[in-house]
């Protein structure tokens, strides 16, 4: 039988215009969230929506880790922005099209071309994104930054 993971997550929300999240009782911290403005919501705090998009973002950068680490490419860092698109589609609102933009500074300009390799094998291999049934497109942006020369004095 092949393994099974599971995860827990819980969602408080009283009269107030804003809930709680929190992760499990071993991840003791929690944060605030709202519906979005545009639905009634509190502005200026997380919504489920912003919560999806981090999920994307955050495990696009876990898993591009991961496939660069086992193929040994050499990184400074990545930044992943994730643009969501919500439109109504068979009478009910959904997102349609979720934007995932990883910007990876590599150390090595040799290895721009596999960076993109990995990048695309990170979309492919992401729980988060392969899970949704919204359309994903992967628009990805390749900086080299070679170390500078060391001086000798």
């Amino acid at each position: 039988m092949e393994p099974r993971y599971f995860y827990h997550a819980s969602a408080h929300w009283s009269l107030h215009e804003r809930g709680v999240v929190r992760a499990g009782e071993e991840i003791p911290e929690t944060f605030t969230f709202s519906s979005p403005p545009e639905f009634g919501g509190q502005e200026g705090v997380w919504t489920p929506e912003h919560m999806l998009l981090a999920a994307v973002g955050s495990c696009f950068v876990a898993t591009f880790r991961g496939v660069a680490r086992a193929s040994k490419l050499e990184f400074h860092d990545i930044d992943v922005q994730v643009e969501g698109i919500i439109e109504k589609e068979d009478g009910s609102l959904r997102f349609t099209k979720v934007i995932v933009r990883p910007e990876v500074r590599i150390v090595h300009e040799a290895d721009r071309v596999r960076t993109g390799l990995l990048l695309e094998k990170a979309e492919r291999l992401c729980l988060i994104t392969h899970s949704l049934s919204s359309a994903v497109v992967l628009q990805t942006r390749i900086e080299a930054q070679e170390p500078a020369p060391e001086l000798v004095v």
